[in-house]
């Protein structure tokens, strides 16, 4: 009798496993906090052409969380789900988003491609997400400075409106002493100039610090570089932000349903 009790409750957890590990498996909530979802200025080429009702060419400069390492399929990397959340936001608009990542680019590599990568797709909005491998280079935040400040020149003189991206709270990039120098360098860099920063370092410590989840359930098995949640998370507060962003004193748009990873 005992052995067959035992064997029955043996099967009872076997049963239960599946059903436990595919509970735990279930991807957090993203909701963006509000913050996130704000950037500390505005984007009057972006919001003239909603306005006029105008397609609107965004360029995603950046190294491989750009380009969607860690991502299972392109359709899940952060620039292919931001220009879906744009276009369901403002049905009345074409945002066509153009990805320009480039694996293990540092920042002063993204410029020397500036002509071909840039300037040829004439954006009205480029995205640069500067920092993170200069951090794992030897020379750290020595010349980043100078790098990013061309570089904010060479786009304001096409004409476009420009956010920063800052680097990703990670492991790999936590451990090197430069990270919060840099996160600091690249707001102070942005306020000089007077282009804005969106905060991805402040989000993703978010979801660490404070609402608890763990690394591996936003990052790719490499604890590095992000993954699907996190690039389309990601995205929902940018498209957030370059929404609240894109407001003029003669133009008002109405909310619209946003798309959820």
């Amino acid at each position: 009798m005992i052995k067959r009790n035992l064997l029955i409750a043996a099967g009872a957890v076997l049963c239960l496993a599946p059903a436990a590990h595919a509970e735990s498996a279930s991807p957090p909530a993203c909701s963006p906090s509000a913050e996130y979802q704000r950037l500390s200025g505005v984007l009057p080429r972006v919001a003239e052409r909603i306005a006029n009702r105008e397609p609107v060419t965004i360029v995603a400069m950046g190294s491989s969380s750009t380009a969607g390492v860690g991502a299972t399929t392109v359709e899940h990397n952060y620039p292919t789900q931001l220009e879906k959340r744009l276009n369901a936001r403002f049905p009345n608009v074409v945002f066509h988003v153009i990805n320009r990542g480039m694996s293990g680019a540092v920042d002063r590599e993204m410029l020397a491609r500036f002509e071909e990568d840039i300037q040829a797709a004439q954006p009205d909005l480029v995205l640069w997400q500067v920092g993170t491998n200069a951090l794992l280079h030897s020379d750290g935040i020595t010349k980043e400075g100078d790098v990013m400040r061309d570089g904010l020149r060479r786009l304001r003189a096409i004409g476009a409106d420009v956010v920063l991206i800052d680097p990703q709270y990670a492991p790999k990039v936590l451990k090197d002493p430069d990270a919060e120098p840099m996160v600091e360098l690249i707001r102070t860099i942005a306020r000089e100039e007077g282009v804005p920063v969106f905060r991805r370092w402040a989000q993703m410590k978010e979801w660490k610090e404070e609402r608890n989840i763990p690394f591996e359930a936003f990052l790719s098995p490499d604890l590095f570089h992000m993954n699907d949640w996190s690039y389309a998370c990601w995205a929902e507060a940018l498209s957030g932000a370059i929404s609240s962003a894109a407001v003029q004193t003669d133009f008002q748009f109405a909310s619209q349903p946003t798309l959820r990873p």
